[in-house]
């Protein structure tokens, strides 16, 4: 996942590029995503500002920047090393780290939850298990391990997909594999849900797009699992 330095500096432009036909900013998303971890972190955890988060995969911090003025502390790691330099210098407050892809850079129990937006389908099969495995270690016992991944079964996600320089050929997971995959890392799925129906931020539409969080159709999905041992 090193080739991700290549796109430290048109991260944005090449994303936006892939999505500018639903008619939202890039960082729509990542506020959406930020409130859906504020959101579920309060509900099986706490108040967000007492807790410890680690964005694993941070690349150039978009989703940080949405939340780090909302919670205790904020931690992100990256293989892509001119990309977390980036987001250093962008979210000033969180501490970031570079690693070489194999064993993430902290101590056992370091975070109350640990997250990984888009991540997932970059990792190969093979190595899957091993990822999942890293991010259950690094979680405390009670906390939280959030993975977010694109929608196969949205076509306009596997539109917006294909038209991204960094996807190219990359296999998308369903939820119920996000599921098995944390399942076999010795955690415990507690939420699973389709999100992001529509563009609208207005506060109605948001609340009515929870109703529809098994209907296969959002462009995106979640899974939340817990650490019990």
């Amino acid at each position: 996942m090193g080739e991700f330095d290549a796109y430290s500096e048109t991260y944005r432009e090449s994303v936006q590029r892939s999505i500018n036909f639903v008619g939202q900013e890039h960082d729509y998303f990542a506020r959406r995503k930020a409130d859906l971890l504020l959101d579920f972190s309060a509900r099986h955890l706490g108040e967000p500002a007492q807790l410890s988060f680690l964005d694993v995969g941070c690349g150039v911090g978009v989703t940080d920047a949405a939340l780090a003025d909302r919670v205790g502390a904020l931690h992100g790691v990256d293989v892509a090393a001119e990309a977390v330099a980036r987001a250093a210098e962008q979210n000033p407050t969180v501490a970031y780290r570079s690693y070489d892809g194999d064993s993430l850079p902290y101590d056992d129990h370091f975070v109350d939850i640990a997250f990984a937006i888009y991540v997932t389908h970059h990792i190969t099969y093979n190595e899957r298990n091993h990822f999942a495995t890293k991010l259950h270690r690094v979680v405390r016992v009670g906390g939280l391990v959030a993975i977010f991944e694109h929608n196969p079964f949205n076509p306009l996600t596997r539109v917006a997909v294909s038209r991204c320089d960094f996807d190219f050929g990359v296999e998308l997971l369903s939820r119920k594999a996000v599921e098995r995959l944390l399942r076999d890392a010795g955690l415990v799925p507690i939420e699973s849900r389709y999100i992001i129906f529509t563009t609208s931020e207005r506060p109605r539409v948001v609340a009515f797009e929870k109703a529809l969080r098994g209907v296969p159709l959002g462009a995106q999905h979640y899974v939340v699992a817990r650490r019990v041992s």
